[in-house]
C-alpha cells in the first residue's frame, strides 16, 4: 500500500482554495490551454496491480475509483468525512449493528459482453477479499446474502460501526464481475478484465494511464470525457509542468505548500484533501546489526525530528507520535522517547557496539532524501554511520514484501509513509502477527498487540477504544523500531476551473471533478 492516503487536525476542504496562493515572483502564470474536456492529472508511477484484493494502493485506488462499482462513497461533513451512497446503488442501510442492506441502480452493464451487473457480484467480490492482501478490511464480514438480482445484505459476524467508511468506501470496496474474473483467473494485473464506470482504463507503460469515456456507462456522465495521468516520479518536475499549464492540478511538496500560502497567482488554487498520513523511520528487528533492543532504542534518541520537520517540510506537517493521526480516536500528544544523544551514545556503549555501519533506504524525492540526510548526520554524531539507498516506486514498495524477492533480507532501515482511512483501525492492522513479511517489515509479533487489535474493532465505548489504540502504539514503540516522524497534508494545486475531489487520505477521484 503506498500510502497514502491523514492526520485530523480537522479536514481541510477538499475543493476549497486555502486564500489566494501564490508562486515566486520570478514564475508565471500558469495558462490553462485545454483541449476539449480533458483532465490532465500527474500520477508517480506506472499502477502494477489494479486487482483490489492485491494492489498496493494510491493511485491504483484511483483508478479503481473510475472503473469499478463502490456501494458507498466519502462525503463532507463540516469539518470532518462521512458517507453518502454511490450512484451504483438506489438503496445503502445499515439495518442493525450486523447487517447492511443494498440495492443496485438497474440498468448498470459490464463491459465486454458480460451482462448486467449484479448482487451476485457483490457477494464474488467481498467475500473474495477475506482471503486477499486486503482482508484486514473484512474481518468483520461473514457473508453477503442475496435476496434478489440487484438487492443483498451483507452480513458482519460482529458489529463494527466503522464498515461502510472504512471498507466500502475505500478501494477494498470495489466491486467485480463475478464471470469476467472467472475468464481471467481469479485475478488480475493492469488490465481490468470488465469495467462499470464512466471511464474504460488504457496505459502505456512509463508515459501515462488513460481514462476514455465508456461507452457503455448509462449512469451520470463525469465534468470530463477524458482523464490523462502522466507518469511523473518527481514532484518537483509535476510543479514545473503545472507551472507551464500542462496538468490542471498536481500534489505539492511542503516547501512549495509553504510559499504557495504566502503568495498565489490568479487562476490558481490550493486544495487540502486531509492529512490521514503517518511518516516513520523503520528498523528491522531481526536483522543481526538491530537485533539488540538497545541499538533500536539508541537510534530512537538519536534522531532530531523537528529539525527533520523544518528543514525537509518546511514546517507545514503535524509532528507525530504514533501511527494514528491527530483528531482520530487514539491520537498520541507525546513519545515515550525524546531526542537525547548522550542517551544515544550510552545505550550503544551497553550493547558494545561501535562503528556501526547500516543503510537508510527512501523513496527517491525530495522531502524523503532531505529528511534521510538529517537522519544520516544525526547518527553520525553518536558513532554511526548511515548510507542512503533512494529507489524508484517500484522496488521501493515491494522490498519488505517476502512475496517479492529477498531484498526483506537485507533491510536495516528506511523512511515509510503510510496513508490510511478516518478510523484508528485502518492504521493498527498493518502490524499484526500475520503481516510479517507483507506489510509488517520490522518484523515483530507481540500477543497483547494482535489481541488488542480484534478488541478495538468490536469496542464501541469511545474512551476505551481511545486506551486499546493508545496501548497498542506503545508497543509497536518500545520494540525500537520505530521513530516517528510526521503527517503530511495532502495538498494539491489545481486551476480554479477545476474543481478537485479527493478522498481524505489523498485518492483522487477523477469523475467526480467537477468544471467551471
Amino acid at each position: 500500500m503506498k500510502q497514502t492516503g491523514t492526520t485530523r487536525r480537522g479536514f481541510l476542504g477538499t475543493t476549497a482554495a486555502l486564500g489566494a496562493l501564490g508562486l515566486a515572483p520570478a514564475w508565471t502564470t500558469a495558462a490553462f490551454a485545454r483541449t476539449g474536456s480533458t483532465l490532465r492529472l500527474r500520477i508517480d508511477g506506472d499502477n502494477i496491480v489494479l486487482d483490489p484484493g492485491f494492489m498496493t494502493g494510491g493511485t491504483e485506488i484511483e483508478a479503481q475509483k473510475q472503473c469499478l462499482p463502490f456501494l458507498a462513497q466519502y462525503a463532507r461533513d463540516g469539518e470532518t468525512f462521512t458517507w453518502e451512497p454511490t450512484y451504483f446503488v438506489t438503496k445503502l442501510e445499515q439495518r442493525d449493528a450486523t447487517h447492511i442492506d443494498f440495492e443496485l441502480t438497474d440498468g448498470l452493464t459490464w463491459s465486454n459482453g458480460y451482462g448486467p451487473v449484479m448482487a451476485s457480484d457483490v457477494k464474488f467480490s467481498f467475500e473474495r477479499m477475506k482471503t486477499s492482501d486486503w482482508s484486514g478490511y473484512f474481518d468483520a464480514l461473514d457473508h453477503v446474502e442475496v435476496t434478489g438480482d440487484r438487492t443483498g445484505t451483507i452480513v458482519l459476524d460482529k458489529p463494527f460501526a466503522p464498515f461502510i467508511m472504512i471498507t466500502l468506501c475505500h478501494g477494498p470496496g470495489a466491486v467485480l464481475s463475478e464471470k469476467a474474473m472467472a475468464d481471467a483467473g481469479g485475478n488480475f494485473t493492469t488490465t481490468f478484465p470488465a469495467v462499470c464506470g464512466p471511464y474504460t482504463y488504457e496505459a502505456t507503460p512509463g508515459q501515462r494511464a488513460v481514462f476514455a469515456a465508456n461507452p457503455d456507462w448509462t449512469g451520470p456522465k463525469p465534468a470530463f470525457d477524458r482523464v490523462e495521468c502522466n507518469v511523473i516520479t518527481e514532484v518537483k518536475a509535476a510543479e514545473l509542468a503545472f507551472e507551464a499549464g500542462e496538468l490542471d492540478c498536481t500534489e505539492v511538496g511542503s516547501d512549495t505548500l509553504a510559499r504557495y500560502i504566502k503568495d498565489m497567482p490568479e487562476g490558481t488554487g490550493i486544495a487540502v484533501a486531509g492529512e490521514l498520513q503517518y511518516m516513520w523511520m523503520g528498523m528491522n528487528t531481526e536483522h543481526p546489526k538491530l537485533q539488540d533492543i538497545r541499538v533500536r532504542q539508541a537510534i530512537q534518541h538519536a534522531v532530531d525530528v523537528d529539525t527533520i520537520l523544518q528543514g525537509a517540510y518546511s514546517g507545514t506537517t503535524a509532528k507525530s507520535h504514533g501511527i494514528i493521526c491527530p483528531g482520530l480516536t487514539g491520537q498520541r500528544d507525546t513519545a515515550g522517547y525524546s531526542y537525547d544523544p548522550v542517551k544515544a551514545r550510552a545505550l550503544l556503549d551497553e550493547a558494545g557496539v561501535s562503528g556501526l555501519e547500516v543503510t537508510l533506504r527512501t523513496l527517491n524525492n525530495q522531502e524523503r532524501m532531505l529528511a534521510a540526510q538529517i537522519i544520516q548526520a544525526n547518527l553520525m554524531q553518536v558513532g554511526i554511520t548511515v548510507k542512503v539507498l533512494p529507489l524508484d516506486s517500484g522496488p521501493f514498495w515491494e522490498m519488505g514484501q517476502e512475496n517479492k524477492g529477498d531484498t526483506w533480507k537485507d533491510l536495516e532501515l528506511w523512511l515509510m509513509r503510510f496513508g490510511t482511512t478516518p478510523d484508528p483501525y485502518e492504521a493498527t492492522q498493518w502490524f499484526t502477527s500475520d503481516q510479517v513479511g507483507v506489510w509488517n517489515w520490522e518484523r515483530w509479533t507481540d500477543a497483547e498487540y494482535d489481541r488488542l487489535y480484534d478488541e478495538g474493532i468490536n469496542e464501541t465505548d469511545p474512551q476505551k477504544r481511545h486506551d486499546i489504540y493508545v496501548r497498542m502504539q506503545e508497543i509497536m514503540e518500545n520494540t525500537g523500531a520505530y521513530v516517528w516522524i510526521n503527517h503530511e497534508p495532502e495538498a494539491f494545486v489545481h486551476s480554479t476551473v477545476v474543481g478537485v475531489n479527493a478522498a481524505p487520505s489523498g485518492e483522487l477521484n477523477y469523475r467526480r471533478f467537477t468544471q467551471a
